[in-house]
């Protein structure tokens, strides 16, 4: 049971979510001095709060209490189950250094420097999750949550044209019926099956992604998530580093299980820094050491003279390797001399 569920006040809710807890595994360690000290509250009010998540949280039964372990699985049922869901990023060089693309029940990390085309990425994904089933895509839906503003419908509608215009040239398999299926492609429906959520703050976010498990559950056609960007927020105003610390960590393992047991991409843009290292500075992802084993998989995006490139940093599955790629009107695109550092939208 979480938080957003206790029989409490809104206000309370609220401080409680503010400050960092938003399980009741991280109220159950918690002093009511501390707590109290957290959410700017009386003493007496922490204690009942804290008396009210106990009584929520206890398991009680004639033999006491107890706990269920469910839900495991053999190794070979998790090798061969969905091993082959992925989403194209429709540049083939990309797509082969992932082993296919974006895998579905992982977390994906993609970072880097302004400019370099960490958006372009997030929204090129949601249209192409899109692609129908009949074409060798996963025709199903996808949540853009905006903390920054970046998201650009115009920009979506130019992928979308161009995730089209890629299924005409027949570079996916075909249905018997090509031409009626193709008729019933439009711009319009991808930007209809793009579920976008424009946050304002890090209180905003936090509610929105514990949120997310009930909103998949009630809309099951969706496959990806994307957060663009899970670092705006908490770059800036947060003087108390355990804290930020804690909420990173909370909303990391709710992604995690999000993709887990919906089996769907998360893919959770970040931005880059620069990080002193014995005297000399280097260009890394931010927020620190502790947040680079949040997600999965972490894909770094870098400019290689004129050319944009992305390497594989992290993952337990793939090889360490880089690949170039380019962006057009169209999109993301295979590497092209026409299209380096050329200005989108």
């Amino acid at each position: 049971m979480e938080v957003m569920r206790l029989a409490i006040s809104a206000t309370q809710r609220g401080k409680l979510i503010a400050a960092g807890y938003t399980s009741l595994s991280s109220l159950s360690s918690v002093s009511p001095p501390l707590l109290a000290q957290d959410l700017n509250i009386a003493e007496a009010e922490a204690v009942e709060i804290l008396k009210i998540a106990s009584q929520s949280g206890r398991v009680d039964n004639a033999g006491g209490n107890q706990v269920f372990l469910i839900g495991a699985q053999s190794a070979w049922q998790m090798l061969h189950e969905d091993s082959n869901i992925k989403i194209t990023t429709f540049s083939a060089d990309i797509d082969n250094i992932l082993g296919g693309g974006i895998s579905c029940k992982e977390v994906t990390e993609i970072g880097g420097i302004p400019g370099i085309g960490k958006t372009q990425f997030g929204i090129q994904l949601a249209i192409n999750v899109q692609i129908p089933v009949d074409f060798g895509g996963l025709g199903r839906k996808a949540v853009y949550v905006d903390t920054e503003g970046s998201f650009m419908v115009e920009r979506a509608l130019q992928m979308a044209e161009g995730c089209i215009e890629n299924i005409e040239n027949g570079d996916y398999a075909r249905p018997r019926n090509t031409r009626a299926f193709k008729e019933k492609l439009h711009p319009e429906d991808f930007l209809a099956n793009i579920f976008h959520f424009r946050i304002c703050s890090y209180t905003e976010q936090i509610a929105m992604i514990n949120h997310l498990d009930k909103w998949v559950t009630e809309h099951k056609d969706v496959k990806l998530v994307v957060i663009d960007s899970i670092t705006f927020y908490f770059r800036q105003d947060f003087e108390d580093m355990a804290l930020r610390t804690r909420l990173l960590g909370e909303m990391a393992l709710k992604l995690m299980k999000l993709a887990q047991k919906f089996n769907l991409a998360v893919v959770v843009l970040n931005q880059a820094t620069t990080k002193c290292t014995e005297g000399s500075f280097q260009l890394t992802l931010a927020l620190g050491d502790s947040w680079s084993h949040a997600s999965t998989n972490r894909i770094i995006l870098y400019w290689k003279g004129d050319e944009r490139c992305a390497y594989v940093d992290k993952s337990p599955s793939l090889p360490s390797a880089s690949a170039p790629y380019s962006i057009t009107s169209k999109g993301i695109r295979d590497s092209s001399k026409n299209y380096k550092r050329t200005k989108m939208m």
